[in-house]
C-alpha cells in the first residue's frame, strides 16, 4: 500500500498557510540570531538596537505560537490580523535597521503576497495599503533624526507601488489556481463516480472476470467469477491455487494463443465453464484478463436453435410423410379385410400396419418435441415434489407396481420447470417398470434423493432391478432414434436429456446391481439464470 505524504489531500489555502507559517518561524530565527552583537558585527548597523531586539523576539514568539497551534485560517479576519501583525513587526525591524537603505523593506513582500493568496477579494488590498503607509510614516520619523534621509521617500514610494503590484498579481494568480483546483476536484469526483459505475457494472455482469498480474496472482475480480469457480477469491491468490484446471488452460493458451480451448467442469459446483484470455499491456509489465462463461447458457441457446430447426423440419415432414403413411395404413386395413388372403398374406398385412403405427408414433413424438414450450424454472422442494409425483404416477400404473422413495432428512431445493420434470421422471419410471417385468407382476422402482458429496448439488436416482443396459449400448442410449426394442421410437431418453439440459440439469446412466440407475443432477437453486 502506498504511503501518502502529509501534504496529500490539502487544499491550496491550507498548503499556502503552512508554508507561510514555516517561513515566519525561519525568518524569526534569522532575525533573533542577528540580535547578538557578535553575529551581526560587520553585517548590520542598527539605528535602534533595543527596538530591533524586542521586535525580533516578539516576531519569533508569535510565529512559533501560530505554527504550533496549526490555525486553519478559515476566517478572513484572523488572516488579516495575522498578516497585519507581521507587517507591523517587520516595519519596526525596518525602522530599527535604518529604513529603506538597509533593504529590509523587501521583507514586507512575503506577508503581503501570502495574505493576498489567503484572503478573498478586496480585503487583501488592505495589506499593501497598510504596509505602504507604514513605510512612509517610518521614513518620515527617520528623516526627523537624519537630514539626509529625505531622499528615501522616493524609494519608499516605489516599494509601496511594488507591494500593490505584487498584491494584484498574486490575487490574479491565486484566483486562477483556485479555479484550476476547483476544476480538478470536480473532475476527480466525476472520475470517482465513473469508477463506481464501472465497478457496479462489472460486479453485475454474468461473465466472470479475473485480472492477473505477471505472477499469475489475482489482482481484481467480480462476484460472478467467485460464483462460477465456486469458492471465495482472495486478492493476491495464485491462479493455480484457485483452480488448477484453469491454470492448465492458461498455460495451453500461452503456448499457443491460436489454439481452441475447451470448457472444463468445476467440481465444486458442477458448472461447465468456458475460459478465454486477453493480455492487458501496461508499461513494462503486462496484466492478463480472464473471462469465464457459464457454458450451460451457451448450451441452452444451442438447444433452442436445435429445437427451432427441428420444428421447421417436422412441419415439413408432417405433411409429406403422414398423408402417404395414412394412405398406406388404410390400404393395408382394407386389404386385410379381404377373404381371399391366405395366412402368409395376412401376416404381411399385419406387418405393414404394425410398422405404419410405429412410424406414426415417431412422427407424433418428434412433433411433440418441436412444439415444446421453453422451460419456466421455479423453486422446488424435491422431497415434497417426489411424494406428490409418486401418488399421481401410481394411479396410472398396473396393480402390483411400486415406487419406493428414499428421502433425506434435510430439505433439498432446485430451480426447474415442474411440468418438464414430471415428464422426465415419469418417462424414466415407465422405462424402469417396463424393464423390471411384465404388467401385473410385482415390479419395483426405487427413487433415491440425496446430495452429492463433492458438489453438494441435489441428485435423484431412478433405480430398477431389470436386466440393465449392456456396456456397448451405454454411449448410444441418449441418441435420437436409437432403441434396442422393436416397438420403441428411440426418442424417450433423448427427450428426457434435452429437457434436463433446458433446466440446467444433467441426466446420466450408471451401472447398478442387478439393474440400471438413471441419475439426474440438478442445478443449484441460486445459479445465475
Amino acid at each position: 500500500m502506498p504511503i501518502s505524504s502529509p501534504e496529500a489531500g490539502l487544499t491550496l489555502h491550507e498548503r499556502v498557510l503552512r508554508l507561510f507559517n514555516l517561513y515566519r518561524v525561519v525568518l524569526g530565527f534569522g532575525l533573533a540570531l542577528l540580535t547578538s552583537p557578535r553575529l551581526r558585527e560587520g553585517l548590520l548597523s542598527l539605528h535602534d538596537p533595543d527596538l530591533y531586539e524586542a521586535a525580533s523576539w516578539i516576531y519569533l514568539f508569535i510565529g512559533l505560537m501560530t505554527a504550533l497551534m496549526r490555525h486553519d485560517g478559515s476566517r478572513d479576519i484572523h488572516l488579516l490580523v495575522l498578516a497585519s501583525v507581521d507587517i507591523f513587526l517587520l516595519g519596526l525591524v525596518f525602522y530599527a535597521v535604518g529604513g529603506v537603505s538597509s533593504g529590509f523593506g523587501s521583507l514586507l513582500l512575503i506577508p503581503v503576497a501570502a495574505g493576498n493568496i489567503l484572503l478573498h477579494g478586496r480585503t487583501g488590498l488592505l495589506l499593501p495599503a497598510f504596509a505602504s503607509l507604514l513605510l512612509i510614516y517610518l521614513t518620515f520619523f527617520l528623516s526627523l533624526n537624519d537630514s539626509n534621509s529625505g531622499q528615501n521617500y522616493l524609494q519608499a514610494g516605489v516599494l509601496g507601488s511594488i507591494l500593490f503590484a505584487v498584491a494584484l498579481f498574486v490575487q490574479w494568480l491565486s484566483r486562477r489556481l483556485r479555479q484550476s483546483e476547483s476544476l480538478a476536484e470536480r473532475q476527480a469526483v466525476s472520475l470517482a463516480s465513473l469508477e463506481q459505475l464501472n465497478q457496479a457494472v462489472i460486479q453485475r455482469m454474468r461473465t466472470g472476470i479475473l485480472v492477473l498480474n505477471p505472477l499469475q496472482q489475482v489482482h481484481l475480480f467480480n462476484e460472478a467469477a467467485a460464483q462460477l469457480l465456486g469458492r471465495t477469491i482472495i486478492p493476491g491468490i495464485r491462479l493455480a491455487e484457485l483452480s488448477d484446471t484453469l491454470a492448465d488452460r492458461l498455460h495451453s493458451w500461452q503456448d499457443n494463443p491460436q489454439s481452441r480451448l475447451g470448457s472444463f467442469r468445476n467440481q465444486s459446483n458442477g458448472l461447465d465453464i468456458m475460459p478465454s484470455f486477453k493480455p492487458l499491456p501496461l508499461g513494462e509489465s503486462s496484466n492478463l484478463l480472464v473471462f469465464l462463461e457459464d457454458n450451460s447458457h451457451l448450451a441452452q441457446q444451442a438447444q433452442q436453435l436445435k429445437l427451432a430447426s427441428l420444428g421447421r423440419l417436422t412441419a415439413s415432414i408432417a405433411h409429406e410423410i403422414r398423408n402417404p403413411l395414412g394412405a398406406i395404413s388404410h390400404a393395408a386395413q382394407l386389404l386385410g379385410e379381404g377373404s381371399a388372403l391366405d395366412a402368409q398374406d395376412r401376416r404381411l398385412v399385419q406387418i405393414i400396419q404394425q410398422h405404419s403405427k410405429r412410424m406414426n408414433r415417431v412422427i407424433e413424438t418428434v412433433l411433440e418435441l418441436s412444439r415444446r414450450r421453453p422451460s419456466e424454472p421455479q423453486l422446488i422442494d424435491l422431497g415434497m415434489w417426489l411424494q406428490h409425483f409418486r401418488e399421481d404416477f401410481l394411479h396410472g400404473c398396473a396393480e402390483g407396481d411400486e415406487l419406493i422413495l428414499h428421502l433425506p432428512e434435510e430439505e433439498l431445493l432446485t430451480r426447474c420447470d415442474p411440468q418438464q420434470l414430471t415428464q422426465v421422471v415419469g418417462n424414466l419410471c415407465q422405462n424402469s417398470l417396463r424393464h423390471s417385468g411384465a404388467a401385473g407382476e410385482a415390479r419395483r422402482v426405487w427413487l433415491r434423493l440425496s446430495r452429492q458429496a463433492e458438489t453438494e448439488l441435489p441428485q435423484l436416482e431412478v433405480i430398477d432391478q431389470g436386466g440393465g443396459i449392456a456396456a456397448e449400448h451405454l454411449e448410444q442410449i441418449f441418441e435420437p432414434f436409437y432403441t434396442t426394442e422393436s416397438s420403441g421410437t428411440g426418442l424417450g431418453l433423448y427427450i428426457s436429456r434435452e429437457l434436463c439440459e433446458s433446466n440446467q440439469a444433467q441426466l446420466q446412466c450408471l451401472p447398478a446391481e442387478n439393474g440400471c440407475c438413471m441419475r439426474i443432477t440438478f442445478a443449484h437453486p441460486k445459479r445465475l439464470v
